[in-house]
């Protein structure tokens, strides 16, 4: 079969770094047009250069309006900062979606688009491509085999080290309006994580801080740092999981995973090397095979009271079975593999809007925790 021909809006960090790059190596993927109002002529002055330097096959559009007209366009990757406008504009031009994160700053935008999908019977999907961290997918496959038997805490975190931590001055005057914050950020990350290993909770508790470069508090309304306690009922009762994001934190490796089993528990620091190895080398096609592959340094260790892995050995002091567990390799690319499959009808989407729809969700119920220092129940 032909290529499915995609068609990127925005030529900056997101494009150049997280998806080209495992855009690329797909031989069942063609890079087909840009939409970038930069004119060719402004190259040198865009920190990524121009697309029509480094695609010059591809075709090059600068209105909205000419980029959606063009009927060859079968998929539209959203990268830009404006993501629900091109997403809704896609879809109703006819093509399948892709967008960056956040989906959308509200869950009523969220079910506007999903609607709209629907309607027009196409693929909407989001970009969570930190499912296919070699860390979430280590985790992800223990808790598949029962190696750790019925969770009953977990925290999930990407933490940094001040002063190198993202937070910047850029919310410190701003009133609060939904997309902002960086729960909306790294946020969509870990709070998608959450929910794909351990689903909807019961009951949400928030705090949310802002930090400065020199590791100080502000009052701000706009909060750059947060942690959330999901409390989980039915089944899953007293089921709990936190989630830390951009806490400051002094380590030579942050924590990433812990996850407590009643028969193991899995210790995880370092994160997956894929976004770092893409952020130095932009647009640079991932095709080693080695490209998310784990220094053995950062592997997880995994102590159980009955042998699961042989990677494990007896400890004699304890009597339980613990080891480095080796990591599973982190595979962004997975994310265009599995949307050429569902463009050509062979399989379901893996990230389904609904399920990004969640993570937005649960964002809102963080923010009205923390607006009323209470725990807030999961609605829908």
């Amino acid at each position: 079969m032909d290529p499915v021909k995609i068609g990127i809006i925005g030529f900056g960090k997101s494009a150049n770094c997280f998806h080209l790059p495992f855009i690329l190596p797909n031989k069942d993927i063609e890079v087909y047009a840009f939409l970038q109002r930069a004119p060719a002529s402004a190259a040198k002055t865009q920190m990524y250069g121009h697309c029509t330097d480094k695609y010059p096959q591809a075709k090059h559009y600068q209105t909205a309006k000419s980029f959606f007209a063009d009927p060859n366009i079968e998929v539209v990757i959203v990268t830009s900062t404006i993501h629900e406008t091109f997403a809704k504009q896609a879809l109703e031009a006819g093509k399948h979606v892709a967008v960056e994160k956040p989906f959308t700053p509200s869950t009523a935008i969220a079910d506007e688009l999903i609607a709209l999908a629907k309607a027009k019977g196409k693929i909407l999907t989001v970009f969570q491509n930190r499912r296919l961290d070699s860390d979430f997918r280590t985790v992800q496959h223990l808790l598949a085999q029962n190696a750790l038997g019925d969770v009953l805490e977990a925290e999930i975190h990407i933490d940094v080290d001040p002063p190198a931590a993202p937070w910047t001055d850029a919310y410190v005057d701003k009133a609060y309006e939904p997309g902002l914050g960086s729960i909306f950020e790294v946020g969509s990350h870990t709070l998608d994580q959450a929910l794909t290993l351990f689903g909807k909770p019961a009951f949400v508790t928030a705090f949310m801080r802002s930090y400065r470069d020199d590791g100080t508090f502000v009052d701000a309304d706009v909060h750059d740092s947060y942690t959330l306690v999901l409390e989980y009922d039915g089944a899953q009762k007293g089921q709990l999981v936190t989630v830390k994001t951009n806490i400051a934190s002094v380590m030579k490796d942050q924590l990433r995973f812990w996850v407590r089993g009643k028969t193991g528990t899995f210790l995880k620091f370092g994160l997956c090397p894929q976004a770092d190895r893409a952020l130095a080398s932009p647009s640079v096609p991932a095709d080693d095979p080695l490209y998310g592959t784990e220094n053995e340094r950062i592997w997880g260790t995994l102590t159980t009271k009955t042998k699961v892995d042989a990677s494990q050995t007896l400890d004699d002091d304890t009597g339980f079975y613990t080891g480095k567990y080796p990591s599973l390799p982190g595979y962004y690319r997975g994310y265009y593999e599995n949307l050429v499959d569902a463009v050509r009808g062979k399989a379901e989407i893996a990230v389904k809007p609904e399920q990004s729809r969640a993570g937005i969700r649960l964002m809102e119920l963080a923010r009205q925790s923390h607006e009323t220092r209470a725990t807030v129940a999961w609605s829908e």
